[in-house]
């Protein structure tokens, strides 16, 4: 860099010094003053002049700046692929910029799908292991309904059990009633009838029970059917002599259907006057826990043919039901005249019991008759709403309405005519005109169930008033009488039962019930003196205290000359049930249960007001179905 500043300096003053130098000249020749001449000495030799020193530098000068401007161009060669290779690098250094920018978002992008993909391997090894628990559940319960089904599976139907047991039990009564494991209220023995006088007992397994729950559902609906049995029923040959071979029995026997809030349900079942457990639902009946079948006085149900319809207006709070169920106008009570007809005794062809007859008096069944029919107008109606509320507890409310018919035939007139010859004794009857006629009954009733101390007790209270309603009491009371005219005449009645039941332990169950069903009088005078009705004050009790003697050995009497309407029956009761097992394989259980009943009738013109009283002890050992 030092030599091209000397050769530039070099090359400034070569060019400034010919100007110069005839400048100088030119001034020494102008001179106004003359110069003397002198006499020069002989010149020595000279070296190389100026001017050839200045072309000779002139030429370097060039030469050099020739060189320069070769190392200048050769410089701006090397600045301009300096320049371009910095741009390339720049360009490289941008794109390496870009790549490490894509390779940094890729990283990113990497460590998101890396934290998702662990996510995703997170869930699924959650999945798998809920999937596996799911597995090994599905296999134990495959397991479980393998070994031990709670139901039978056919064609898409489920088939249960539930309900069925095995039952082995005792009575024992201290005034017999010949009635078995049931207790028939309304025949309680009198103190001084023959039963009265004996004490009973009875083993016996015709308690055990079949039940069978089939359950369909399709696309929109689901379709239910129910048959439940026992051993109860008393054909006519049955008997205790040797097989004990009793008929089977139909408990229930119904059809159902049920959409969304809607559930209509047709065949024999419980009487919609039954409380339930939950909602209207059928199966969930509130029975008392007793092991007399009969249950206990005061108790409201039937188990008939009935059409039920129910909607849950509000779900799991709010039910409405109707119903139309098969009627019966239960035996007229008291003393009534010949002329009217209620009914018939069933005919024999028919699938009614037609073992019935007449005796001569009228329309009185013989020794051994068997039940009689009443014809019906139409079927009970019953509606029914039911509240279970947040605060707890069940409530039912109810109406019952019923139509009774009768034929009456006005100036009836039975007369007998013995043949002295013959040995026979005709009977005239005749009437001067006759006609129908009907009456209306019915009565209101209801039920409630609360659970108490965190539903270990529940208390329950439950009743029904009205008139000709006795037929739904557990005592089976009269529905009704006739007056002098023959002219129906409905029995005000009533039920009412109060019942505690204690949730001891997970095993042990305690019961408490007390009930009664009873009727009031309802009685008329003919013209002619003549005592009809029911509960007539002036009736003849005289013989209530005196024992009969029997009519044979298996024939044993009420006292005679007692009229004694039954007024009502009461009973308490209590007992337990304990379970020994409860579990896959069904319930295994135990129970006792102890009853004191009394029946009491009403008073007449003579003689005493007796009354019937009965102590009785039931056991149960039973094995129950899962």
């Amino acid at each position: 860099m030092k030599t091209n500043f000397k050769a530039l300096a070099g090359l400034a003053l070569v060019l400034a010094l010919p100007p110069g130098f005839a400048q100088t000249t030119a001034s020494g020749t102008t001179g106004s003053t003359p110069r003397k001449s002198t006499h020069k000495k002989a010149a020595v030799a000279e070296g190389p002049s100026v001017q050839s020193q200045i072309d000779s530098l002139r030429t370097d000068m060039q030469s050099q700046i020739q060189s320069l401007r070769q190392q200048l161009s050769e410089k701006d060669a090397q600045l301009q692929q300096a320049q371009q290779a910095a741009a390339q690098a720049q360009a490289a250094a941008q794109q390496a910029q870009q790549a490490a920018q894509a390779a940094q978002q890729a990283n990113s992008d990497n460590t998101t799908a890396v934290s998702s993909l662990q996510g995703a391997v997170t869930d699924l090894k959650t999945n798998n292991a809920s999937l596996v628990q799911t597995i090994q559940d599905t296999q134990k319960q495959d397991k479980a309904l393998i070994e031990h089904p709670d139901s039978i599976y056919y064609k898409g139907i489920t088939l249960g059990l539930t309900g069925s047991f095995l039952a082995g039990e005792t009575v024992w009564r201290s005034a017999a009633t010949g009635s078995d494991i049931p207790t028939a209220f309304s025949s309680l023995p009198l103190q001084a009838s023959d039963y009265a006088q004996l004490s009973e007992f009875y083993g016996s397994g015709r308690q055990s029970r079949i039940a069978l729950l089939a359950e369909g559902k399709a696309k929109d609906f689901t379709m239910r059917g129910y048959y439940e049995a026992d051993f109860l029923g008393a054909g006519i040959t049955s008997n205790n002599n040797e097989s004990n071979s009793y008929v089977l029995r139909q408990r229930q026997l119904w059809a159902q259907a049920q959409r969304a809030k809607w559930t209509v349900t047709a065949g024999q079942m419980w009487s919609l006057v039954t409380e339930t457990r939950q909602g209207m639902t059928p199966r969930t009946e509130a029975t008392p826990q007793t092991i007399d079948p009969n249950y206990v006085p005061g108790f409201s149900w039937e188990r008939q043919y009935g059409f039920r319809v129910v909607n849950e207006v509000v779900p799991q709070r709010v039910w409405l039901g109707v119903a139309a169920e098969n009627p019966e106008t239960l035996n007229l009570g008291g003393t009534v005249p010949a002329n009217l007809l209620l009914g018939s005794y069933g005919t024999n062809g028919g699938a009614y019991n037609g073992g019935g007859t007449y005796t001569l008096s009228g329309n009185v069944p013989a020794v051994g008759a068997a039940a009689n029919y009443s014809f019906n107008l139409a079927p009970d109606l019953i509606a029914k709403v039911a509240v279970e509320p947040k605060f707890g507890g069940h409530y039912e409310l109810y109406g019952v309405a019923r139509f009774d018919q009768y034929r009456n035939y006005v100036g009836y007139k039975s007369t007998s005519t013995f043949n002295p010859v013959t040995g026979v004794t005709a009977v005239t009857i005749t009437y001067t005109s006759a006609y129908n006629d009907q009456t209306v009954g019915g009565g209101i009733g209801g039920s409630l169930r609360y659970p108490a101390f965190n539903k270990k007790v529940e208390f329950g209270l439950k009743g029904l008033w009205g008139d000709g309603i006795s037929r739904y009491g557990d005592t089976t009371l009269s529905d009704a009488t006739a007056d002098y005219n023959g002219r129906l005449k409905l029995l005000h009645g009533y039920s009412t039962l109060g019942t505690i039941e204690a949730h001891a332990t997970p095993r042990l169950d305690v019961f408490l019930n007390y009930g009664t069903d009873g009727v009031f009088r309802n009685y008329s005078t003919s013209p002619t003196g003549g005592q009809f009705g029911y509960g007539n004050y002036h009736f003849s009790n005289k013989g209530c205290d005196t024992e009969p003697a029997p009519v044979s050995a298996f024939a044993p009497n009420n006292p005679g000359t007692c009229a004694a309407n039954t007024r009502d029956v009461q009973e308490i009761t209590f007992g337990y049930w304990y379970d020994f097992y409860r579990g896959p394989l069904g319930r295994l259980r135990q129970g006792f249960q102890y009853a004191y009943a009394t029946r009491n009738v009403f008073s007449g013109a003579v003689g005493a007001t007796p009354q019937a009283t009965d102590n009785m002890f039931w056991t149960s050992f039973r094995y129950y179905l899962p």
